[in-house]
């Protein structure tokens, strides 16, 4: 419930009250049972509210059922809608705004009645780009009601179809990546963990920060030194949170394959929360949805200066290939989680032996500054090299390859 109240806040609305049942099974009617639902009714009436948000999603029945008991002068929401209504305040690029909207229409759809038909030229507020306008002339029998379904329908294909091109166009663009040869690790982790901030302290970058949940939607990367003067891309992605719409994780996915294309995953934790093993918990059920929980992980448990207390919980955590604690914000451990990584990425990579010709003399500069050639000797038709490479992009150097790696 505190959670829910941030993710109001986030989204500008100001909590007057709060309730909870606790409940055997859920009505099959009304969600709540008819006592606490009057009783809401009455906390309502009493604090002059006009909006009602459940902490789960609910069913269209439910929703249909609920605005009924409720009246038309109060909005209902549940968990769902909320969060969904963040992400459309926070898209800032035409990707955003489209993996937003698809997520809104498809949410919306099933539970389009008479009163929401104004949302479906409404969805894709605040930061989406909004719907093509008003719906079109009704044919002979139809209702508004199956027009406006009809409308939405062709919506979202064309979203899915807008969609798919910048599938397309991040698989060119991480092609282009993996031929620069660097390694990629990702940054997950739940929603305000500060993977911003860690990012910032790791690049001496602006990314923008901000001490509230879903700061930032869109993928940033950044090139990182690491020890030994090797370099990485790094790349922040959406944050996370328990119970995140399922039609969110489908029309994010395009952004979330940057997690399952990396190398490396660093798995960011605020330690300071109190629930702060049910938020890596919940991280991993995502990671485990988009098929990313069989990925080398690093868990880095950030705000470290935060705590006082012993964590001796913390051995209850297992799966990663190291555990750093850090403050981003503070700069407190950086040169460890470098460390770290370095030592995950050198035990993922493969050794190739390349005959590079004579004319790749920029080719042959690059492997030397990225520090992959461990051996050299020359040859009448090119250079003899012994190369130590990510395993990402050894395919890219294989068009070289005199023998097998290992």
């Amino acid at each position: 419930m505190t959670e829910l109240a941030l993710l109001a806040d986030t989204a500008g609305i100001d909590v007057v009250g709060q309730t909870y049942q606790r409940a055997k099974q859920i009505n099959p009617k009304t969600f709540i049972g008819k006592g606490k639902l009057q009783e809401a009714i009455d906390d309502v009436r009493y604090l002059d509210a006009n909006l009602v948000i459940f902490d789960d999603e609910l069913s269209p029945r439910h929703q249909r059922e609920l605005e009924k008991q409720f009246g038309e002068t109060v909005r209902l929401l549940d968990r769902s809608s909320l969060i969904l209504d963040i992400f459309a305040q926070h898209a800032r690029t035409r990707e955003g705004a489209l993996q937003v909207e698809l997520a809104q229409y498809e949410y919306l759809l099933p539970r389009l009645t008479r009163q929401w038909t104004h949302l479906a030229r409404q969805a894709g507020g605040g930061g989406a780009r909004g719907g093509s306008g008003g719906v079109g002339l009704r044919g002979p029998g139809e209702t508004q009601l199956e027009v406006d379904r009809r409308e939405i329908s062709r919506k979202i294909t064309k979203l899915r179809r807008d969609l798919e091109q910048v599938r397309s166009h991040r698989r060119l663009h991480r092609d282009r990546r993996r031929r620069s040869g660097l390694p990629l690790v990702a940054l997950a982790g739940y929603t305000n963990a500060g993977k911003s901030t860690l990012i910032n302290a790791l690049s001496d970058s602006n990314v923008y920060v901000a001490d509230q949940l879903f700061a930032t939607l869109d993928p940033t990367t950044r090139r990182i030194q690491l020890p030994d003067q090797a370099e990485m891309l790094l790349t922040d992605t959406v944050g996370f949170i328990q119970k995140l719409p399922t039609t969110l994780i489908a029309a994010f996915r395009a952004t979330l394959e940057e997690v399952v294309e990396a190398d490396l995953l660093l798995h960011v934790v605020d330690i300071s929360h109190d629930s702060a093993l049910r938020q890596i918990d919940a991280v991993e059920d995502t990671l485990a949805e988009i098929d990313a929980s069989a990925m080398p992980r690093i868990l880095v448990l950030n705000k470290i200066d935060q705590v006082e207390a012993a964590l001796n919980e913390l051995p209850l955590v297992d799966g990663y290939e190291h555990i750093v604690s850090i403050s981003a914000k503070q700069r407190h451990g950086l040169d460890n989680l470098l460390a770290a990584i370095r030592d995950v990425l050198r035990r993922r990579e493969t050794t190739l032996q390349v005959l590079l010709p004579y004319s790749a003399g920029k080719e042959y500069s690059s492997l030397y500054n990225k520090g992959y050639v461990k051996g050299e000797t020359s040859a009448a038709d090119g250079w003899l090299l012994t190369l130590r490479v990510p395993a990402s992009v050894s395919g890219f150097y294989r068009q070289f390859a005199i023998e097998p790696g290992d």
